[in-house]
């Protein structure tokens, strides 16, 4: 027996934006736009809620972050280098004030 291997299928953020607007302005359910459209109605109900949540940076595409978590990850590695140079200083101070021999 042979097993089937499932593909995700993957939607682009014109797709989920379309399907979003459709979902709130058909007068369908979101069970019946998911339908409609060939998709998982827990997928519509997901995009819908992201949407809400933040409409103008919804779906960033994959490896692209909103620009808030891209400026704290940014920050976050800022932080984390000034943290191992500040560690550097310290050993290099505690080498060179010891009493010379």
């Amino acid at each position: 027996m042979a097993e089937e291997v499932k593909h995700r299928r993957k939607f682009d953020r014109e797709f989920k934006l379309q399907a979003v607007k459709l979902s709130f302005e058909s007068g369908k359910t979101v069970k019946e736009v998911a339908e409609d459209l060939g998709i998982c109605a827990g997928n519509l109900i997901m995009w819908r809620r992201e949407y809400k949540e933040d409409s103008e940076n919804a779906f960033p595409g994959i490896g692209k972050m909103k620009p808030e978590d891209e400026e704290l990850r940014k920050l976050r590695k800022e932080n984390a280098d000034l943290r191992q140079e500040r560690d550097i200083l310290k050993k290099a101070l505690a080498i060179f004030s010891k009493p010379q021999r």
